[in-house]
């Protein structure tokens, strides 16, 4: 035990170097106390006090001297000192004592003072203790094991400290910072910091030395929880790769590292880690087999970075299954981790209720996983990926959204081609885009040691050459007598000096008439079998209900080019030109037996693109010809007067400058609206023998739902506008909660299409009992519903529903109508 005489002699020396300081206004005197001080700092000078001595003093007297140094920034002494011997004697106290001490003094005063001359003077000292390597010097301070054991509330304090630097100091320097204290400058700095201290590190290991790397790694662990584990990641792992790829030293203080991060900032860690690397090759030299010793890194690396966050690149999925599938020992875990990704992806609850990015996201691990897998291991699971294959594919297919189906027929025809079930290979057609592209290169196998592709065109081209060569000769030789010299000489001289007519512009005739008249059309379509007499048909094809009846139940029998195109323009234009039969023939064959569900499609489709073509303004061409089209039998002049009062009593218009507004012009949709949007909305609760629209058909109700909604927007400023939108707002309210998406989709643009063309009175009056109900639903789904165009439509409808309820507040006829 130390005797307590060196104690007390110490305690003294300070305690007179303070009074001397504090009292005395020689400036020698000052240079005396100060050098004193400044003595139980250097360790290699003769004339410095014994060893126990300058022990002592970092041990219980240093903080209080650098506090009182502090406190003194404003003494009189102080600014008598010459810049060197204020550097040398007052900002050396704070460079070459204990760092973790120097660097608590250093921001516990930075967040006290204020802007002034003594904060500017300790933050230039900061910026030389971080610039000096001091923090370095504090680190590997603590992975020594003859560093001294302070308490947990210190270690704690400090911790925090040294990564909250630019915060403790950007409050105090708003906005004035320095660009050192930055985040873009300090974490870079900080992890240079880390490696020289694990650098040093290897060195005394190398010696035998042992040494802990707990406090390196709480400063890993917290900086990433933090946010900054980009910034970090980034400067240590290109290192971190270098020093690992040949150093099994360096390997093992990595493998140490990560294993002594506290589990609570394990994922900020793992996660930054994976994103940073290049490869699974250097994520296993400087992780190890971590993923066997932690539960937690178990946990992030085989669980959540696979099925529970979907916000990373298709990178970082290879880096992570590489990585397991890289040693035998993690290779279990890939296993495991297929399993689970497979349920995920089959699951049909996941596919209806989870986003499509997620589910994208874990089709591109499902194939990731699967191609690592070898052929051994391929047979024990190959019942279990069949099950899931058929499953999952069953799921997708069923889905209404595009994207979701051809993502179930990509993945099914990857997982057929892995496991060559019975030489047999699933093809769907589908069109390729580059999320397909995507999808189909995870299976091929990535490899430096791929043979060029030149050699192998070059033996393909020789092989094209001997099979086509025999054939070539031989029908030389069968041929008949060969073309005498003087006859091969005429012909090369006949046409050589003569410029090829350009023909690419040209079309190919046919010997077919088209119909003059549609009696001639009809028969055609309905008894003919000459494809090119039906093509002429179709593309003259213009009047009745039963021509509509015609093509609705005609099929492709002749593989004519644009066939369904032409198909439905016909139809259209018949809907147009005679609206209200045609339209009523449709409306009632939407719910009708015995049609398929593409025909059921096709008749929303057709209705759908008659309702926007009838809604184009009326020019004077068509305002002239109005006796050829018989759906507008209403006067227009008429209606077209109350359109223009509508807009006028909706317009808003400026006491000065503002330009008169444009004259509202009517449509053909107007009159006619009712006979495209009130029968459908009859028999949808009646399911017949091959159509369930509230059941299984989700698909057609969602195409109807939007239908519906697209010719609720299409009537705006219609008189029956009102009407439509209390109609479809009851239509909608009961599949508001459906499972399917696009059916959701749906539902959200009808209420965004009553909300944009139902007149804002009308909301109040007609809808007052439903207003307060639809706006709490639509704030719950755009808080709360897994697909982002639900939540954006949620948005939309809430604003749309939010300004005409301002509007027809403010209005002063609002009370009269309410009344």
């Amino acid at each position: 035990m130390e005797t307590p005489e060196p104690n007390a002699e110490v305690r003294l020396a300070v305690a007179q170097t303070f009074r001397t300081l504090g009292t005395s206004a020689d400036k020698t005197d000052v240079l005396a106390a100060l050098q004193t001080l400044r003595s139980y700092l250097d360790d290699g000078a003769a004339s410095a006090p014994p060893a126990v001595h300058r022990a002592e003093f970092r041990r219980a007297h240093y903080t209080r001297t650098l506090r009182f140094l502090v406190d003194s920034s404003q003494a009189d002494w102080l600014h008598g000192l010459t810049a060197a011997q204020r550097a040398h004697l007052w900002d050396d106290l704070f460079l070459q004592g204990p760092p973790e001490q120097a660097l608590l003094v250093l921001m516990e005063e930075v967040g006290k003072l204020r802007p002034s001359s003594s904060l500017d003077h300790l933050l230039s000292i900061t910026e030389k203790f971080l610039q000096t390597g001091r923090l370095a010097d504090l680190l590997y301070f603590y992975c020594l094991e003859g560093a001294p054991c302070d308490s947990p509330q210190v270690r704690e304090t400090l911790l925090g400290r040294i990564v909250a630097l630019p915060d403790i100091v950007a409050n105090r320097l708003h906005p004035n910072n320095k660009p050192l204290f930055s985040p873009q400058q300090y974490y870079p700095l900080l992890a240079r910091e880390m490696l020289s201290a694990l650098e040093r590190t290897c060195k005394v290991l190398r010696g035998g030395t042992d040494c802990s790397l707990t406090f390196v790694a709480q400063t890993l662990g917290k900086t990433c929880i933090q946010g900054h584990s980009d910034l970090l990641m980034a400067a240590m792992v290109p290192r971190l790769s270098a020093c690992t790829r040949s150093d099994m030293v360096w390997q093992r203080v990595c493998w140490k590292l990560l294993e002594n991060v506290p589990q609570r900032w394990m994922e900020a860690v793992l996660t930054g880690l994976v994103q940073a690397v290049s490869g699974h090759e250097v994520l296993g030299r400087i992780m190890g087999n971590l993923v066997l010793k932690s539960k937690k890194a178990e946990f992030v690396i085989t669980h959540k970075l696979l099925l529970l966050q979907y916000k990373y690149k298709t990178q970082v999925l290879r880096t992570v299954l590489g990585y397991l599938a890289a040693d035998k020992e993690r290779r279990p875990l890939l296993i495991h981790v297929l399993r689970s990704v497979s349920q995920a992806w089959a699951n049909p609850s996941a596919v209806k209720h989870t986003p499509l990015e997620q589910q994208l996201y874990v089709s591109k691990a499902l194939l990731l996983s699967v191609n690592l897998l070898r052929d051994c291991e391929l047979q024990e699971l190959r019942s279990e990926l069949l099950q899931c294959m058929l499953g999952g594919m069953q799921s997708h297919l069923d889905s209404s959204v595009v994207r979701i189906r051809r993502m179930g027929m990509v993945v099914g025809e990857c997982l057929s081609s892995r496991m060559d079930i019975n030489g047999t290979k699933l093809r769907f057609e589908y069109d390729q885009d580059d999320e397909t592209q995507e999808l189909l290169s995870l299976m091929t196998p990535v490899s430096v040691e791929e043979p060029e592709p030149e050699p192998v065109k070059k033996v393909d081209s020789l092989q094209e050459m001997n099979e086509v060569t025999p054939s070539t000769v031989s029908s030389q030789n069968n041929s008949g007598p060969q073309p005498s010299k003087a006859n091969s000489y005429s012909d090369l001289d006949s046409d050589d000096d003569l410029t090829p007519y350009d023909m690419s512009g040209d079309q190919e005739t046919s010997d077919a008439s088209p119909p003059r008249y549609l009696r001639d059309c009809l028969e055609t379509l309905i008894s003919s079998e000459d494809a090119a007499r039906v093509e002429l048909s179709l593309r003259v094809a213009e009047i009745s209900v039963q021509l509509t009846k015609v093509l609705l139940h005609m099929e492709d029998k002749y593989s004519i080019t644009s066939f369904l195109s032409l198909r439905q323009a016909t139809m259209v234009a018949l809907t147009v030109t005679d609206c209200i039969p045609v339209t009523q023939y449709l409306t009632t064959e939407f719910y009708s037996l015995n049609y398929s569900l593409r025909q059921r499609l096709d008749i929303l489709e057709v209705l759908a693109l008659a309702a926007q073509e009838l809604s184009r303004p009326i020019t004077e061409k068509v305002a002239a010809s109005r006796h050829l089209t018989p759906c507008l039998e209403d006067n227009p002049v008429q209606w077209q007067q109350v359109v223009r009062k509508r807009i006028q009593s909706k317009t808003k218009r400026l006491s000065k400058g503002a330009t008169p507004p444009a004259e509202a012009t009517p449509n053909r949709y107007a009159p006619v609206a009712g006979h495209f949007f009130f029968p459908l909305l009859t028999n949808y609760d009646k399911p017949q023998v091959t159509f369930d629209l509230l059941g299984s058909d989700h698909l057609v109700l969602g195409r109807l739902i939007h239908t519906l909604g697209l010719f609720m927007h299409l009537a705006v400023n219609a008189p029956v506008a009102a009407q439509m939108g209390c109609a479809l707002l009851d239509f909608v309210w009961a599949v508001r909660y459906h499972v399917d998406q696009m059916v959701r989709r749906g539902v959200l643009f009808a209420v965004c299409s009553v909300f944009l063309s139902m007149p804002s009175q009308n909301l109040l009056v007609d809808l007052s009992d439903r207003v307060l109900e639809t706006r709490t639903w639509l704030a719950d789904v755009a808080e709360e519903d897994p697909d982002a165009d639900c939540r954006s439509l949620a948005i939309q409808s809430l604003v749309l529903l939010d300004k005409s309820l301002k509007k027809q507040l403010q209005d002063p006829q609002a009370h009269s109508l309410e009344t």
